[in-house]
């Protein structure tokens, strides 16, 4: 459990000196045991406070790194149960398994697969993020051979699935320097292999039976020293799984019980693709950190990478693009212009449907703080006298042999006011981007 404030503050130097930002030591002690601030901001604090109350100002959720350079991925260091309290941080870690009891030419198929799964939306590349290779030969050296086989193969990271610390032990001679996830550590082989994730420096999962026998778990290989840890509270099935997140996240962020306060893993169990996704999907959405599949079918796995980016996105700080004119397709100067706002997913569907129209054009995009057309419109952000100053500044006049501009059809009311402010022509376009291609068709003269 958390010590609270004024435990912490019977620590601190009562210097009252406000260097660390707030203007008391008892005010510090608040804010550390609310984790809005770090100890490090303290200049006076004595070796033997540190030492007292560095895991009691720790983070209630470990932050924990998988993986090395480009590929790196965080997951834990969450603060929130709800997204829109403030906005979550990591985003979970999707992989999939591959048993190392397959021929070569399955295993490097299958791992091709799983490097095929990615996928471009609103301008952003969703990917998989780990490759866990699954010890069902119960052989070390068979095990040892497909992670060494799965690092020339992938740059994806990796997850060594075993319970046998032999074969952990050949696998990471092999894998150490890339920081795989080591899973996982049992009531049976936990002393075994905390000794080895600490030699090869590795972060480990733990799988307990249930929750609280995970919970003690964890408890027993932090006494031994070694806090790299993810949780598997060994739920049977989708629901416990559920409740067993839940639990987790409001315990160690509630009531900062330590031996829960770790990122969490899910394996999934169903052999059904669509019902594995949707469990999947459960997880994703209710504090799984690293979630586990067993097949990469592109059409499944797409859908639950667009779920992860939405809720993995900070919902007070919109995806949106750079406010400037875009040249989409060979342009010249008989081009139309249209005109939409930055939010990235309104930028990419308009774009999309003017390729489609195969009519190349110019696409004014006006800076709303990431909003979509309707909704920038009712908070005053895109508007006639905006537009206009937009349209002057943008250099199309040079660009194009006519004056004319194409605005959103929701927003037919600005044209007046656009031409009011500029001597352009304003034509009221389609109210979707999908009517972009019949509108332009039947709209434009092309030359």
């Amino acid at each position: 459990m958390g010590l609270t404030g004024l435990q912490i503050y019977k620590l601190l130097p009562k210097k009252n000196c406000g260097e660390c930002g707030p203007p008391t030591c008892l005010a510090f002690g608040m804010e550390l045991a609310q984790q809005k601030t770090t100890l490090d901001k303290c200049p006076y604090i004595s070796e033997e406070a540190k030492a007292e109350l560095g895991e009691a100002s720790a983070p209630p959720i470990r932050l924990i790194t998988i993986g090395t350079g480009e590929s790196e991925i965080q997951v834990g260091d969450e603060t929130e149960l709800f997204r829109h309290e403030k906005t979550f941080f990591h985003e979970t870690a999707i992989g999939f398994e591959v048993s190392d009891s397959l021929d070569q030419d399955a295993f490097l198929k299958k791992v091709k697969e799983i490097n095929e799964l990615t996928f471009e939306r609103i301008g952003l590349e969703l990917s998989v993020d780990i490759v866990a290779i699954k010890n069902e030969s119960g052989n070390a050296e068979t095990f040892a051979q497909a992670v060494s086989r799965a690092m020339d193969e992938t740059d994806k990271n990796l997850a060594l699935v075993t319970e046998d610390p032999e074969c952990a032990r050949a696998a990471l001679e092999k894998s150490a320097s890339s920081r795989p996830l080591l899973y996982a550590a049992t009531e049976d082989n936990y002393e075994e292999m905390v000794k080895i994730a600490q030699e090869y420096e590795v972060p480990l999962a733990v799988r307990g039976e249930n929750l609280e026998k995970t919970a003690e778990l964890s408890e027993k290989i932090a006494k031994l020293g070694y806090r790299e840890l993810l949780l598997d509270p060994g739920s049977s099935n989708p629901q416990q799984y559920l409740e067993d997140f839940t639990q987790i996240r409001r315990l160690a962020l509630r009531k900062k019980f330590r031996p829960l306060g770790y990122p969490t893993i899910a394996f999934t169990d169903n052999t059904e693709p669509y019902h594995e996704v949707m469990d999947a999907a459960l997880y994703v959405c209710k504090y799984g950190n690293v979630v586990i599949l067993k097949e990469p079918d592109p059409e499944e796995i797409y859908p639950l990478l667009v779920l992860r980016q939405n809720i993995y996105t900070d919902p007070q700080k919109p995806i949106q693009v750079e406010a400037k004119v875009y040249e989409i397709g060979e342009v010249d100067d008989n081009c139309p212009v249209y005109v939409t706002t930055n939010f990235s997913l309104a930028y990419f569907s308009v774009m999309g449907e003017i390729e489609a129209s195969r009519l190349p054009g110019y696409l004014l995009v006006v800076d709303t703080e990431g909003t979509s057309v309707l909704t920038a419109w009712a908070a005053g952000k895109f508007d006639g006298d905006k537009i206009a100053e937009k349209l002057k500044g943008s250099g199309l006049e040079d660009k194009v042999n006519h004056k004319k501009i194409i605005i959103p059809g929701h927003v037919a009311i600005l044209r007046a006011k656009i031409e009011d402010n500029c001597d352009w022509e304003v034509i009221v376009g389609p109210r979707e981007a999908t009517g972009i291609p019949s509108f332009i068709k039947k709209n434009w003269e092309q030359k």
